[in-house]
């Protein structure tokens, strides 16, 4: 019975699924009374049968995809083992839920039951709850039924991303903000899995974030093919801390950013290893279609004065809807100080936020940027510089 669990969990499409759940279903009793013709005689014996039990809840595989190890769970009911079920239910109504900590297999039966409830939930946070590593793994699937599902820092990888794919799929999906933030593991190969998702005419995702996740240009190649579409609801897109982005991957989700179907208002892209290069593709971009943007990260990228020259390109055109510029940490000067107040003059915009923090500028740097934070004829408000 172990050994054909173990294989069932390593199938890739489920085609063992329904078969394992009849094997295990066949030591109950009643069923073999049912069957009796076909088995001939069998023997129970119970201590065989704990023993099968015991190896379903301790079974720990952190390789298998989480929607194989429900079926440990769907096993452990067809053999009319209700104490996992009723332990989980007994953890849902608690009004401790931190303190108690989740085995693996209660994490199985917690991810199958959200997944069919009736309520669906506004925010699925893994951080809330308390269990080992391959236990948020197996949670996972409790993604299909919840609005916000926040799954940063839980050592997800392709295998994972291919699991809410399938929720935003899914018809109706119901996935709006995803956070897949320092999953170190997920890099390019994951991405590519969760694009089969974002491409889907179902997806309805407005909020993505993939900081911090081993990304290189190839994963803005994939977004921008998955997002290129008039069915495409992302608003907010943070890919910040990807060093190994670059200047070719910004190019690559250029593509996206150019579309007339992109309704893209955030795009946060701090430490992405840019350079005055990916300033150039950003501009010729923006010019063409700058109408949604309304934030936008550019921090900790070495940009100098010569990529905020370019940048102002954007800010100058009559079309830009920019309120909130972040250029922190960018190696700049009063050059470049410069360059945005002659770009907010020309047009005054809809600049209210900027921050230059971290660019070693002194008072007199920043003056006539001050002075139109004082001028009444212009909308920036708030100038951050030190």
């Amino acid at each position: 019975m172990k050994l054909v669990m173990e294989k069932s969990l390593t199938s890739i499409n489920g085609h063992l699924d329904l078969f394992v759940h009849f094997l295990h279903g066949l030591s109950v009793e009643s069923n073999q009374r049912l069957l009796g013709g076909l088995l001939g005689q069998m023997e129970n014996s119970p201590e065989t049968i704990q023993r099968i039990i015991n190896n379903l809840k301790y079974m720990n595989n952190d390789r298998v995809s989480p929607d194989r190890s429900i079926n440990i769970f769907h096993c452990l009911m067809e053999m009319k083992d209700l104490s996992v079920y009723q332990e989980v239910q007994g953890f849902l109504k608690s009004e401790s839920k931190s303190e108690k900590k989740l085995s693996e297999i209660h994490c199985s039966a917690l991810a199958y039951m959200l997944q069919i409830s009736d309520e669906v939930q506004d925010t699925f946070d893994l951080s809330q709850y308390k269990t080992t590593a391959g236990g948020y793994l197996r949670l996972i699937p409790a993604v299909r039924n919840c609005k916000t599902a926040l799954f940063a820092d839980c050592r997800l990888s392709e295998t994972h991303c291919e699991v809410v794919a399938a929720a935003l799929k899914s018809n109706p999906s119901l996935l709006v903000q995803l956070d897949l933030s320092k999953n170190y593991d997920l890099k390019d190969s994951g991405v590519k899995h969760l694009c089969a998702g974002l491409a889907s005419p179902n997806c309805r995702l407005k909020s993505l974030r993939l900081e911090c996740c081993s990304l290189s240009g190839i994963s803005c190649s994939y977004l921008g093919s998955a997002l290129n579409s008039k069915s495409s609801c992302l608003k907010e897109l943070d890919l910040s801390d990807n060093c190994q982005l670059q200047d070719s991957g910004l190019k690559n989700l250029c593509g996206f950013l150019q579309s007339p179907f992109c309704k893209l208002e955030t795009l946060r892209l701090k430490d992405c290893s840019l350079s005055q290069a990916g300033c150039v593709f950003l501009v010729a971009t923006l010019k063409s279609n700058p109408s949604h943007l309304r934030e936008l990260d550019l921090s900790y990228n070495n940009l100098q004065d010569s990529g905020v020259k370019e940048l102002c390109g954007v800010l100058e055109n009559q079309n830009s809807r920019i309120e909130t510029l972040r250029l922190c940490w960018c190696s700049l000067s009063e050059i470049s100080c410069a360059s945005l107040v002659s770009a907010l003059k020309f047009n005054p915009s809809h600049l209210t936020q900027l921050d230059l923090r971290e660019n070693n500028l002194k008072d007199p740097d920043v003056k006539q940027l001050l002075n139109l934070v004082e001028s009444p004829n212009y909308k920036l408000e708030n100038l951050r510089w030190k």
